[in-house]
């Protein structure tokens, strides 16, 4: 640090005199839809990488979560043959090869004892919550329903799993889960079914980007982080963009309360032999607690 009298600045020595900073945000031309489902396996397994592409480049686009229907009842008939899907005890095994490939955990011995009969229900809450406060509120729902169905193995259709997610959030369970049982739940349901349809989306998960000359691109599956990112300057027909810095790990893990090993490789580009030395030293002891599932780490909040 240096005061130096010509130029009567105190600080780092080079810093340039004048020069022209721009506060504007770039302007939202994107519409950015995420067609998922509440049981859809993959979706669980893109959330690190959807994640890191949303905070670092959100300000490009505006964000929409549209409910695609990927279960309404299970029938005698095969539901997904081209994955030997024909009775919910078949999704155990793809749901756990998923998990295992992807590395954030699932347990799926719930989907032979007590299998989810329809993802409708958990779809219909999260549009009342969507309609009833914002979408921010209806998003963290949809993380909690995955947490306790893939990792944690609750039937996130029951009446009762779902008030207590939603009594979690700080939200009144009981009077949102009974409104999304109303006709207004389908009625919420059916409007982003039609979108779906408009979107052209027919499998999970689906990731549209649309300009404003309404252009745009479909990207259906799991992708590597980048390859968000190249569809994105596609799309805005640029060839650099700006992305922010991800946020500290005390500041995300605060927001999201429980992160996998694998978001925190993904967001701060860490190995996974890594993980723990990198934490202890972003995070104070007594902020956070490790623990393990499924043979793969997670960590939570202390509060």
């Amino acid at each position: 640090m240096i005061c130096d009298l010509e130029t009567g600045v105190c600080g780092v020595a080079g810093e340039e005199e004048i020069e022209v900073i721009d506060f504007n945000q770039p302007k939202k031309t994107i519409n950015l839809y995420y067609v998922t489902d509440p049981i859809c396996s993959h979706c669980w397994a893109i959330e690190p990488v959807l994640r890191r592409f949303v905070e670092q480049y959100g300000d490009y686009f505006n964000f929409h979560t549209v409910m695609g229907g990927l279960l309404e009842k299970w029938h005698d008939g095969p539901i997904d043959p081209a994955n030997g899907i024909y009775k919910p005890a078949d999704v155990a095994g793809h749901w756990r090869e998923v998990g295992e490939y992807s590395r954030m955990p699932i347990d799926g011995t719930l989907m032979i004892d007590n299998p989810v009969q329809s993802s409708y229900p958990p779809s219909r809450v999260f549009k009342v919550i969507q309609k009833n406060h914002n979408d921010a509120t209806a998003f963290e729902y949809l993380r909690r329903a995955r947490e306790a169905l893939f990792a944690f193995n609750q039937n996130i259709a029951d009446k009762s799993v779902m008030i207590e997610i939603v009594n979690k959030l700080g939200l009144d369970g009981e009077t949102i889960v009974n409104e999304a049982e109303k006709p207004i739940g389908q009625q919420l349901l059916n409007e982003d079914f039609n979108l779906t349809r408009s979107l052209g989306a027919r499998d999970f998960p689906t990731i549209i980007m649309i300009n404003a000359e309404n252009k745009g691109v479909k990207i259906v599956g799991g992708r590597p982080f980048e390859y968000y990112v190249d569809r994105l300057k596609q799309v805005l027909n640029l060839e650099e963009l700006q992305p922010k810095q991800q946020p500290s790990l005390t500041t995300l893990l605060e927001k999201e309360k429980l992160l996998f090993s694998k978001e925190i490789e993904v967001m701060y580009d860490v190995e996974q032999t890594d993980v723990h030395s990198f934490i202890e030293k972003e995070l104070s002891q007594d902020r956070y607690q490790a623990k393990e599932i499924l043979g793969e780490f997670y960590f939570t909040t202390t509060k």
